[in-house]
């Protein structure tokens, strides 16, 4: 459709003709929406930013200073096809933040939930599927493929690998990485794949039960301070405590696992399972 004139659009930005938003879509001095790209209303485009391919939008998403949405993927296989950048409702993509389009020998599109928080130079490859209520700090990196679940949060420089995914309300600490998927509720913190406890804090803030919070803690201790295999881990756990809705949560993504899950131990043990530890020796 035609560019919108509006004096909502600043004279200094680039709005391509394929370009379709709303009324009140804001957009900043030098930006540029290049491209089939379209945005819902109450969309905020910000100085220097860059939409580009076709990128989707919902309402209330605000595009900070320099960011680049819908970039062509960082692969060597992607040869200009038409791939799609899928975005929900009300996140905000904060300077610099990057998120790539698709890959069409993928599932051809890289979707962002609602209620996002991505912060300075963060980055989302081609084909993840990021939830809603996730926060990534500064410079924060997901590969290609990667799986994030709602309200997990990853940290100033952390990283996760392609095709891991990583659990509902789990944390991975500053400059630290997975390699493996991290299961719901668990915190990794370390240089690779080493997991130190349970997101106790992130729990609490989502509302859920204390009685739940220590059912997931028996689990994190059954699957990682008792010795046992993961799958003899899982199996007793469905034995034990069946009737926890968190802990079904950790099998089920645990049996769904395609890469294994993070089993590397840090040497910091909450209190608690220390004295747990030692009444059991």
């Amino acid at each position: 459709m035609p560019r919108p004139e509006s004096d909502l659009i600043h004279p200094t930005a680039i709005v391509s003709d394929e370009a379709d938003l709303a009324p009140d879509v804001r957009v900043g001095p030098y930006a540029i929406v290049d491209g089939p790209v379209t945005l819902g209303p109450g969309c905020v485009v910000g100085p220097h930013a860059h939409l580009l391919g076709r990128v989707v939008a919902g309402r209330g998403n605000s595009f900070g200073p320099g960011c680049v949405i819908g970039g062509e993927p960082q692969h060597l296989g992607y040869k200009g096809e038409d791939t799609l950048t899928q975005i929900g409702d009300f996140n905000i993509f904060r300077e610099h933040s990057t998120v790539h389009r698709g890959m069409p020998t993928g599932r051809g599109k890289t979707v962002v939930g609602d209620h996002n928080l991505f912060m300075v130079g963060s980055h989302v490859a081609h084909d993840c599927v990021v939830g809603s209520h996730v926060i990534m700090a500064n410079s924060s990196m997901l590969a290609g493929h990667v799986e994030i679940q709602d309200r997990a949060f990853l940290s100033g420089s952390a990283g996760v690998h392609q095709f891991c995914r990583v659990g509902r309300l789990a944390l991975v600490s500053g400059l630290s990485g997975v390699t493996q998927d991290l299961p719901p509720f668990w915190i990794a913190q370390g240089v690779m794949n080493i997991v130190h406890g349970v997101n106790v804090v992130g729990m609490r803030r989502a509302g859920i039960s204390h009685p739940e919070i220590q059912a997931v803690r028996r689990a994190f201790r059954t699957i990682h301070l008792q010795g046992l295999l993961v799958k003899a881990a899982v199996a007793k756990l469905e034995r034990e405590l069946p009737d926890s809705p968190c802990v079904r949560e950790i099998v089920d993504f645990i049996r769904a696992s395609k890469r294994g899950i993070v089993t590397g131990l840090g040497r910091e043990i909450d209190r608690d399972d220390r004295t747990e530890l030692r009444g059991a020796a």
